[in-house]
Formats: C-alpha cells, sequence, structure tokens
C-alpha cells in the first residue's frame, strides 16, 4: 500500500462532492448559463471507476477504517500494529488517515495470532512477514513490467498507454495469479523443506571428506555447492544498446540461467544485474549446471559467454540469500575464469575427482585477496551427456 495509493484514494472520494444547484442570477437575458463540456464535478471518470473497482477488489473492499481503528480491532498497540505494517512494506499514515480495509485489520490479527499462540516468537514473526513483504513487492513489480512490455509488443502502444490500459486487464488476471501464486508457495515450501531440513545432515555428513575441521567455514551449517555466472563485455554492451534491446537481453539471460539451473535441480538465488548466484545439493549437480551455463552461452547466437565459478562447501543461508567464505570464494573464481570456462577450487575439484562424467585440469596457482594463494581447476566435460534440456 503506497502513498501514491492513499492520495488516490483521498482524490477519489473528493470527487463525490455534491454539485451545486445553479443559481437565479447564473441565466441571463441571453439564455442559460453555458453546459460545461467536460464531465461534471462530482461525475468520475470511466477510468477513474476502474481504478476505484480494482482497487476495492484488490483490498477487500473500500476503505473505511484508521489505523487506530485497525490496531484496536485486533487487539494490539498502534506501536506493535506499525511494527507488523512495516515488515510488510507499508508507508506511515496519519491518525486521520482513512486507509485500511476490514482485510488489513484480518491479516494484521492472523499474524498476532501466531504470536499469542506461542508459534512463533515476535522477532520470528517480523522477520516472515518482512520475507512476505519483499518478496510480493518484487515480484508485482516483475508482473506489471511484464504485462505492460506484452501490451507494448503485441498492440504496438506507447508504453505509457499500456499502463494506463493495464488498470482495464487485471481484473481478468488477479483470480488466477493468486490461485498459481498459493500454489507455487505451497510447491516451494515443501522442496524448501527437504533441502533445508530433511537433507540437510546428510549433505553435512557428504561434505567431511577432504576436510581438516579447522576450515572458516566449518561452523556454517548447510554444505551446498555455490555458483557464479558472469557476462562477459556486459558494461561495454549496455552502453551501446538501447532500452528495449537492453531489457531483451537481460530477460534473455535471466530466463537461459533459470531454465538450466532449474533442469539441473538447484535453485537460483539472486541475479544481480549480469551475474547469477545459484546453489546445488551435491558437488556432481553443481558442477552439471555450471558446464551447461558456460556451454550455453557459448553457444547462444545473442547473449556473449560467460565465466563460470563453483565451490562446494558451507554457508549460511539467511533473508533469502547465502553467506560465508564459500560464496566469497565463489566470486573471485569467477573473475580468474576465462570466457566460456568454468574454474572450481581444488577441495571441490577433490570432490569430484573420481567421478568420470568431468574431467579436471589444473590451473596455475594464484594469490586471491582474503584467501591467500589458491590453486584453482578448470572444470571440462567428461563422460555422458550432461545436462538435457527439453
Amino acid at each position: 500500500m503506497s502513498v501514491e495509493d492513499q492520495q488516490s484514494g483521498e482524490d477519489l472520494d473528493q470527487e463525490f462532492d455534491a454539485v451545486p444547484e445553479p443559481s437565479v442570477d447564473e441565466e441571463t437575458e441571453a439564455g442559460p448559463a453555458p453546459v460545461p463540456t467536460g464531465p461534471p464535478t462530482g461525475v468520475m471518470s470511466a477510468e477513474r471507476l476502474a481504478i476505484k473497482a480494482l482497487e476495492a477488489k484488490l483490498l477487500g473492499g473500500e476503505r473505511k477504517l484508521r489505523r487506530r481503528e485497525v490496531a484496536a480491532g485486533a487487539g494490539v498497540s498502534i506501536l506493535s500494529a506499525r511494527k507488523v505494517w512495516r515488515a510488510l512494506g507499508f508507508p506511515n499514515f496519519g491518525d486521520e488517515d482513512v486507509a485500511f480495509t476490514e482485510r488489513d485489520q484480518a491479516a494484521l490479527s492472523s499474524i498476532l495470532d501466531l504470536v499469542r499462540a506461542g508459534i512463533l516468537t515476535e522477532e520470528a514473526a517480523i522477520s516472515v512477514t518482512r520475507s512476505i513483504g519483499q518478496m510480493t513487492d518484487r515480484m508485482v513489480v516483475w508482473q506489471i513490467e511484464a504485462l505492460v512490455e506484452d501490451m507494448v509488443s503485441e498492440q504496438g502502444i506507447p508504453d505509457a498507454v499500456a499502463r494506463k490500459q493495464l488498470v482495464g486487464r487485471l481484473p481478468s488476471l488477479v483470480d488466477s495469479l493468486e490461485e498459481i501464486l498459493v500454489y507455487s508457495y505451497r510447491r516451494q515450501l515443501n522442496a524448501g523443506v527437504q533441502r533445508l531440513a530433511v537433507r540437510a545432515e546428510a549433505g553435512l555428513q557428504a561434505s567431511e571428506e577432504g576436510r581438516e575441521g579447522d576450515e572458516d567455514d566449518s561452523p556454517l551449517p548447510l554444505a551446498r555447492a555455490v555458483g557464479f555466472a558472469d557476462l562477459v563485455s556486459y558494461t561495454s554492451l549496455s552502453r551501446r544498446m538501447n532500452e528495449k534491446t537492453l531489457a531483451q537481453l537481460v530477460q534473455r539471460f535471466e530466463n537461459k540461467c533459470a531454465e538450466i539451473i532449474s533442469v539441473g535441480g538447484g535453485r537460483l538465488v539472486k541475479t544481480v544485474g549480469d551475474e547469477v548466484l545459484y546453489i546445488a545439493e551435491t558437488p556432481a549437480a553443481g558442477a552439471e549446471i555450471s558446464l551447461a551455463l558456460a556451454q550455453a552461452f557459448t553457444e547462444d547466437e545473442i547473449l556473449p559467454q560467460c565465466r563460470v565459478s563453483m565451490v562446494w562447501g558451507r554457508i549460511l543461508s539467511r533473508l533469502g540469500d547465502i553467506y560465508g567464505p564459500t560464496v566469497n570464494l565463489a566470486a573471485r573464481l569467477t573473475t580468474l575464469a576465462q570466457p566460456g570456462t568454468v574454474l572450481v577450487d581444488a577441495m571441490t575439484a577433490a570432490a569430484l575427482g573420481q567421478d568420470d562424467r568431468f574431467v579436471l585440469v589444473p590451473q596455475k596457482s594464484e594469490n586471491v585477496r582474503g584467501f591467500g594463494e589458491i590453486h584453482p581447476v578448470m572444470l571440462a566435460r567428461g563422460r555422458g551427456k550432461g545436462l538435457v534440456l527439453d
């Protein structure tokens, strides 16, 4: 719920002001007063009606409640309510702002009931709520831009026109998108439980081989293959591209990465411009994904080649991101890789050494900031076809 939403709601309310009756002296000997050419004050345009109807559908009704009324209805103080709203990414509202609906009150109660029942601590509830707020914010921006881009491309209309017409298109999409969102959430939650809880101990045990126990990442709770893929010459390319071409390049890059990582059983952690960060549960899975990425971009007719690295080690997973020396080393190795190749460190090479699907070629030692002397190894395809994309 943004400040713009609030102001839009206020503007809409103002448009309902009563239209005054014309006074007697408004009519002269020349005849009645001129008839206004635009819509009379108090009559909403079709565009405004559509905006108001969409807001009511999305918010669950008309804004009728102030923040104190919502907090009181949920049985908490304004301070506690504001903690939740801030976690969700809502702006501050004043005491007199009529900004909330009954659905806002129900959602607030649902979060607080988890704390009252002892299911979550307050800290955990705020963290979980913040995850929902941040992820859904990014999701809706992505979806809106995708819809606008599609309208511009398919209908041949200007971007500004497409953004206005989006209001009329969304009502037919909302229910289906919401259904898919809930479906995906449950599937992703089940997969996350398997990765982060059920199989976590087995992963740590598998990562013990070749360790002495005093490594920097030893205290961290999850064993993962951590990889980076970085487009070559992206900065210089982006300077020569217009907005549309650059958007197509970025989307093609991310779509291809997401497909390969998903088929390989990994997870795309995040995309930052020309680089993706991904993880897999085993060194072999990470190696397959890494080789497939390097090959895909070498063969792509539009995208440049990429540099790829992968390190098998231990990580900390928080806030939807990953942290630790393993991540840092993988990032450093990416800068050392030649275009179209994959680099791993010596410990990862040892973990893959008995797998004939991979060929490991030692490279010259490198002095890497924060790690001292390391021994990179180039990973190449051995026996087998590798990942097969449908």
